[in-house]
């Protein structure tokens, strides 16, 4: 009876290994084709349409960022044919955009759904069917995996009626047969018909090509059915991507408090009430001086909205990409923020010709409808000196999103900026609670005029970054900040003054606690000298690539000041563009590592990585850098990391076809992604391998259960402890032969 349950358990568990290893393959991303019309005449434009649905709690990232940042950006290779040529590039419809602060740059990226379009012009009549290859790459934020994907995909057929036509000049216009997925604008409008194709099947990723899907602990169990199109197409109407609503509200109550800001500065705090006793004195009735008061402060939130819709038409999507990305619009930029960062000081003052405004306040003079109207539009001139700088943030600001954040952001500044005189005419009691203008003021100008300078830094950062100026790496972008902040800290606890400063007799306490916020944010940025990656502040900073101070220099003990000497049986391949973190050695090709083992006798760690693979970088930024598990990669192991997502061609003597999925296997990444599933079916990193180098070449002979990401060092270290010594106790029955 005890045996019969031994066995019964022994298959339970067999069983559960099993459908554990084929849950792994993940497939969060589904891929339907279609076109936007069924027909067309010769010369004529369509487009080709990717529908995206993505799971919840992953992201599917889009064509419209620089591919060189980490992430694998969804790219189109099409099949060269004279039927027709490519126009434009393709173009991501609504998707979102972010700072990453792991990969130190703005990125696209879908969430649920996604479309993406490219443009094609059709050139001879008949049947058309167009076919691309597309790879792209899907990860979540819950766990950090990284799912890569390749399919191919067909459109049509598309009706072509008419007669040939030449093809444009190459030089303007891409051929089909090139990959393309270049950086462009989101929130192209989409035609409103859509036709799936007639082989509209849903292809799933080639990590699951031949693979059902399974479940997986926690997830629900993905569908096995295909997306199969209609028999007869049948028109439906897309719908656009969620275009970020969370993203804009914070925007738009950013620039609230940017508003609010702006109410303290001298140029705008003593007209307040002096604006407000306009409308609650003179012949009109209390009612009628209110409604005055409203239309005024309606009168300054429709100015200010204008200038927004002003940003938005003059520039486009295309000119915010540019401003947020090019070179010389961050640099034109980092003068203005100088400039007016030094205006705020005292050096000079920045004013509107006085003509404009004396004409602008003659208008306002005449009364009635009009003149509240002018004598807002003279409020706003008046201040600019003041709050045209705070304005000139938030439409930078706006720049580097979508193109409702200038008119969103002037809308959240104006609100706050017309609250104020609108509620004080209704309620003119509350300007007794006012306090009294003095050199307070000028303190909030001043360190508004600190705060420029500091934002200044970035733009000439983006800059120094787009060219490799290495005018301002981040060391010395750190030290001036921690020079400006601790300046800002000494001003306020009344250390030096500045020309337009009145004396200061005593410190108050609201000044004493600015003074402790600077110094702490002063102190908060020292330890990014000596390599602290300081996460607060990762989307203001240059990236970690190079520093002038280090631990080591200073005797302080450091993971890469006490790395071993050089134990490397060859050099590695690959070791040009890749590298190890924490001053580790090994190798990026798994047959040097194999062969580097057998000759040191020792296990190999195999790190299945990419670079888009956030929790790859926590591991090592986390686990790997501890001390105990650093001895051992260091000592017990040879280290190999396979990266699923490197685009590195492969020379054409290692080109081969897969078993697995039967496409032909010709870069650095597709070779080791496609070995991470052959050999464990499984397609999500990180991933961790223990192998004996003496192993057959299937893979499968590990020395422990692989592992995926594993936040608890130690845990990490027990698993490569077993591994060690699982890999020594094979080797023992060989040493004593």
């Amino acid at each position: 009876m005890l045996r019969s349950k031994t066995v019964f358990l022994a298959l339970l568990l067999v069983l559960s290994a099993a459908l554990g290893a084929a849950a792994q393959v993940l497939t969060p991303t589904k891929l339907s084709s279609a076109l936007s019309q069924p027909a067309a005449k010769v010369g004529e434009e369509i487009d080709l349409i990717v529908n995206a649905t993505i799971d919840d709690k992953w992201h599917l990232y889009a064509t419209d960022f620089d591919p060189d940042l980490g992430p694998t950006a969804f790219t189109f290779t099409f099949t060269k044919s004279p039927a027709y040529e490519l126009v434009g590039k393709p173009k991501s419809i609504n998707s979102k955009k972010k700072f990453d602060d792991v990969f130190k740059g703005d990125i696209t990226y879908f969430e649920k759904t996604g479309q993406i379009r490219q443009r094609i012009r059709v050139l001879q009549p008949g049947a058309l069917t167009v076919q691309a290859a597309v790879e792209y790459q899907t990860c979540t934020d819950i766990d950090g995996r990284c799912i890569p994907g390749e399919e191919t995909l067909k459109f049509g057929p598309l009706t072509v009626s008419g007669t040939a036509a030449p093809a444009t000049t190459p030089s303007k216009t891409p051929q089909a047969g090139a990959p393309t997925g270049a950086v462009v604008a989101p929130g192209a409008p989409p035609t409103s018909a859509v036709v799936p194709s007639s082989n509209d099947s849903a292809t799933t990723a080639s990590a699951a090509v031949t693979t059902p899907p399974a479940t997986t602990l926690g997830t629900e169990p993905a569908s096995d059915q295909a997306t199969v199109a209609p028999t007869v197409p049948t028109p439906t109407v897309t719908q656009d991507a969620d275009p970020g609503k969370d993203g804009l509200l914070a925007f738009a109550f950013g620039a609230f408090l940017f508003g609010l800001g702006a109410l303290i500065t001298p140029c705008v705090f003593p007209l307040i009430p002096m604006t407000v006793s306009f409308f609650t004195s003179g012949s009109d009735s209390r009612p009628r001086g209110i409604l005055k008061a409203t239309v005024y402060g309606l009168s300054i939130i429709f100015i200010y909205v204008v200038v927004g819709l002003l940003v938005t038409v003059l520039l486009g999507a295309d000119g915010l990409n540019l401003i947020s990305t090019h070179w010389l619009p961050n640099l034109i930029f980092f003068v203005v923020f100088v400039a007016f960062g030094l205006s705020f000081l005292g050096l000079f003052e920045i004013t509107l010709p006085h003509g404009m405004v004396n004409k602008i306040d003659a208008q306002a003079d005449k009364g009635g409808w009009g003149g509240v109207f002018f004598m807002a539009l003279t409020l706003v001139l008046v201040s600019f000196s003041c709050t045209g700088p705070i304005v000139a943030t938030i439409l930078t600001m706006a720049a580097q999103g979508q193109r409702l954040t200038p008119i969103i952001g002037m809308l959240g500044f104006s609100l706050a900026f017309a609250l104020p005189f609108t509620l004080f005419a209704i309620f003119p009691a509350w300007l007794k609670s006012l306090p009294r203008s003095g050199g307070w003021l000028n303190t909030v100008k001043v360190v508004l005029g600190f705060v420029e300078l500091m934002l200044a830094l970035k733009f000439l950062s983006m800059a120094d970054l787009a060219y490799h100026w290495n005018l301002l790496p981040r060391d010395i972008y750190l030290v001036l900040w921690i020079a400006l902040s601790g300046l800002l800290g000494f001003y306020l606890l009344g250390r030096f003054k500045l020309s337009h400063d009145s004396d200061l007799p005593h410190l108050s306490v609201g000044r004493l606690l600015m003074a402790v916020l600077a110094f702490s944010f002063m102190t908060y940025l020292i330890p990014g000298l000596f390599g602290a990656p300081l996460p607060l502040l990762a989307g203001y900073l240059p990236p970690q690539t190079s520093r002038d101070f280090t631990l080591a220099a200073t005797g302080l003990p450091t993971t890469a000041a006490v790395a071993a000497p050089n134990t490397l049986c060859e050099t590695p391949r690959y070791a040009e563009f890749l590298e190890l973190p924490h001053g580790l050695q090994g190798y990026f090709d798994l047959e040097q590592a194999k062969r580097c083992a057998r000759a040191q006798n020792k296990p190999i760690f195999i790190d299945f990585t990419g670079h888009a693979c956030v929790n790859c970088r926590k591991m090592e930024a986390t686990v790997w850098s501890n001390p105990q598990v650093l001895k051992r990669l260091r000592e017990d192991y040879v280290v190999v990391a396979l990266y699923v997502d490197d685009k590195a061609d492969l020379p054409t003597t290692e080109h081969y076809t897969s078993k697995h999925d039967g496409k032909l296997k010709t870069t650095l990444g597709k070779k080791n992604a496609d070995l991470q599933l052959t050999g464990f079916n499984v397609n999500a990193q990180p991933f961790y391998v223990l192998l004996d180098p003496n192993a057959p070449a299937d893979l499968q002979h590990t020395l422990a259960t692989p592992i995926a990401y594993e936040p608890d060092a130690e845990a990490f270290v027990r698993f490569l402890d077993a591994g060690l010594a699982s890999y020594r106790q094979q080797a023992q029955p060989v040493a004593t032969r």
